[in-house]
Formats: C-alpha cells, sequence, structure tokens
C-alpha cells in the first residue's frame, strides 16, 4: 500500500510535467507532397497575419513598439514551432496570452487580436491532435485561467467552451489515428505470421519429400551394404571392409539427414541442437576419404585456435572439396593444405588450399561450390576454386576472430 500513493501521484503529475517543464521530442518533419510545397507559402501567410497583428495593436493601443513586434511574432511563432513541437509551441502561446493583454484599447472586445487568438486555437488544435488526453485536458484548464482572468464573463464562457471543444474534438481524431495504426501494425503482424506459417509449411513439405525419397534410398543403400556379405558369401576380405565402408558413409548421411530434417520440421527457436564437426574432425574426415579408395595428404601449418564458427565453415569446405575431388577425378590424389597466417594489418586468417591434379568443372550445375563461396562470404572470407596449370584447386580465406 505504500507504494500505490506515490506511483498514483506520479501518474497523475507525468502530465503536468511534461506539459509545463519536461524537454518535447520534436515530431518528424513534413516531407510528403503536395504538403511540403506548401510550406513556403505557409510562411508568407503567416508572415503577412503577423504584419495585421502590428498594425492593428498599433491602432487600438498606446503601447510602446518593442510591445507591439513581440506580440506581433508571439501571435504567429507558435503556430510555426507547433508543427513540430507541439507543446513548446503552447507553451510560448499560453505565455503570449498574457503579454498580449497588456495596454489593451478601450475599443477592443478581446484583450488579445484576433490572429493571437486564431494562432492560439491552432496550437492547441496541434496539441489536442499529437499528444495523449490527459496532457490535453490539463492545457485546456490552464488555457481557461486567462480567459477569466481577462476577457468579460460573456466572452469567456463561450471561449471555454470553444476550447473545450476543440481539445476534446482533436483527442478525438488523436485516439481515431492511433487506433487506425494500431490495426496497421497488427495487421502488418498478421501477414508476417502467415508469411512465417507459408515458410513453415514450404519447409515441411520439403522435409517430407526428402524423407520420402532421399532417406529411404539411403536406407537402402546401408541395409543393402550391411548384408551383402552375407547374401552373396565368399566375398574376399577388400570387398566386405568396402561395403563396411559404404554402410557406415550411408549411416553416417543418414544421421544428417535427420538432423536436417529436424530443422526443417522445426519452428523457430524449436530447431534440435546436435553437436557440429569442427576443425577438429577433418582428421577423420579424411580418414574416410582414404578408407573409401581416394589418396589424401593433409598438412596443417601454424592453424590457430578457431571458433565454433570458423572451424565448422572450414570442415564443411574440406568436405564439399574431398567430394567434388572424388567425384570428378576418383583416381587422383588431393592435397589439403590448412595454414594460419597473421597479416600485419588484419586479424588472423586461416587458409585452406585442397587441390588435385585433374581439373574438375568450375559450376556442374550443383550447389556445392556456392555453398561453400556462402560459408567463406558469411564469415567476412573469400572462396575461389577453378584450375591453374592442370591443378583444380579450392582455396578459402576465412578470418579468425581472437578466441579466449
Amino acid at each position: 500500500m505504500e507504494t500505490i500513493g506515490p506511483l498514483s501521484r506520479r501518474n497523475a503529475t507525468g502530465p503536468l510535467r511534461r506539459l509545463l517543464w519536461r524537454r518535447e521530442t520534436p515530431r518528424p518533419p513534413v516531407r510528403r507532397r503536395p504538403w511540403v510545397y506548401l510550406v513556403p507559402v505557409g510562411l508568407l501567410v503567416l508572415l503577412g497575419l503577423g504584419g495585421a497583428a502590428a498594425t492593428y495593436i498599433g491602432e487600438n493601443r498606446e503601447a510602446p513598439g518593442v510591445l507591439i513586434a513581440v506580440i506581433a511574432v508571439g501571435s504567429v511563432l507558435p503556430v510555426v514551432i507547433a508543427f513540430r513541437w507541439p507543446v513548446l509551441g503552447w507553451r510560448l502561446g499560453y505565455v503570449m496570452l498574457f503579454i498580449g493583454s497588456m495596454n489593451v484599447g478601450p475599443k477592443e472586445p478581446w484583450p488579445w487580436n484576433t490572429v493571437q487568438i486564431l494562432g492560439f486555437l491552432f496550437v492547441l488544435g496541434r496539441l489536442a491532435l499529437t499528444q495523449d488526453t490527459a496532457l490535453t485536458a490539463w492545457a485546456a484548464a490552464f488555457t481557461m485561467v486567462p480567459l477569466f482572468v481577462y476577457a468579460p464573463d460573456a466572452n469567456a464562457w463561450g471561449a471555454a467552451v470553444l476550447v473545450a471543444a476543440i481539445s476534446v474534438m482533436g483527442d478525438i481524431l488523436h485516439r481515431w489515428r492511433s487506433t487506425r495504426r494500431l490495426l496497421a501494425e497488427k495487421e502488418e503482424v498478421t501477414e508476417l505470421e502467415r508469411a512465417k506459417r507459408a515458410v513453415l509449411e514450404e519447409r515441411a513439405r520439403i522435409a517430407r519429400e526428402m524423407h520420402d525419397v532421399v532417406a529411404h534410398h539411403m536406407s537402402m543403400i546401408a541395409v543393402r551394404a550391411e548384408t551383402a556379405p552375407y547374401r552373396l558369401g565368399g566375398l574376399p576380405t577388400e570387398a566386405r571392409d568396402e561395403l563396411a565402408g559404404i554402410a557406415t558413409a550411408a549411416r553416417e548421411a543418414l544421421t544428417d539427414m535427420r538432423r536436417l530434417l529436424g530443422v526443417l520440421r522445426a519452428e523457430e527457436g524449436d530447431a534440435p541442437r546436435a553437436p557440429q564437426p569442427g576443425f577438429a574432425e577433418v582428421d577423420d574426415l579424411v580418414e574416410t576419404a582414404r578408407a573409401a579408395g581416394v589418396e589424401v595428404s593433409l598438412r596443417y601449418e601454424d592453424v590457430p585456435a578457431l571458433p565454433e564458427t570458423v572451424g565448422l565453415a572450414a570442415y564443411r569446405i574440406v568436405q564439399e572439396a574431398l567430394a567434388n575431388a572424388a567425384r570428378h577425378a576418383p583416381t587422383a590424389a588431393v592435397t589439403i593444405v590448412a595454414r594460419g597466417t597473421a597479416p600485419a594489418e588484419s586479424s588472423p586468417r586461416l587458409e585452406i588450399e585442397v587441390s588435385n591434379p585433374a581439373a574438375g568443372p568450375v559450376n556442374d550445375g550443383g550447389h556445392g561450390l556456392a555453398g561453400m563461396r556462402e560459408r567463406a562470404t558469411l564469415l567476412g572470407g573469400t572462396l575461389t576454386a577453378g584450375p591453374a596449370d592442370g591443378v583444380f584447386v579450392v582455396r578459402a580465406v576465412l578470418p579468425v576472430e581472437a578466441t579466449e
């Protein structure tokens, strides 16, 4: 209960503080055509109205020239300010209600000139259109004070009704515009959710197709490779080892496929977080390739400690490069060199070079090279691939961030 009182007072006086002395955030400038072209015209109109106010005051009041100039400028300046700073414009206009009533002539029905009255009503309406209800109510209440102090009673009550009407109408329009903006934002969020749902449905469809087609065939390959020694019998040891390697590769491919299917089926944030391979597993990758009959040599040169993202990208690049070499030149030797470099004016880098004597196609219609290049680009690195002097070379340069 002790906190309710202060919180309630803060909620009640917060709009009052914003109205009287808190710094105001400016409204965005008008940039929509054709309104932007009307700004010079509006300024010229206000300049003319200021001159008319000065002429009226000079003809009806015994006032020094400085006071006449201050009242004339103060009659139109709040209007200009109110376009970007509605609260500040009201503050200036409110002060001018007291200054503008000085030295009133005997023939003037109102203590303010017509330009000042119309300008202040515009400023009050602008404030009501842009501010919340509580602040508008405080502004309307303060506005009625000089009305009943300086204006005749008959005129003061009519002016008070007009002030209240402008405040209420402005607040109604403000609420209507706020409601439309909220509805538009809600519709935009709804459209984004629909698009997201469409993406998830398409991913689920792709996952089903991959499961029905690719995973099925990979399972059949693994099963046939595992059972071939028992079904055929009398196979030499080399053939049994080859079939065992095929079965192992197929099972590993199925594991990766299931992980991919889980990612495709999962919604955002729900994807399975299975451990991803890193650069340390490149040795296992090379051993698997050697077991499949590919002649591979691997050399490390001052490789630094790698973050997980860099290690994963490096592993996938080597994996894809080995697969391309085995596919396009199965009998050629493959050389893999991984070296760490530290240029003087940049962060340390990891350079990976995979080469084989038989040149393969730069782009065979698949997505392997494109995928490797995307992985390197996402890390801020580069990847080049192509024949050079009869040797097909894949070279990736990956920046290495400092690791703890």
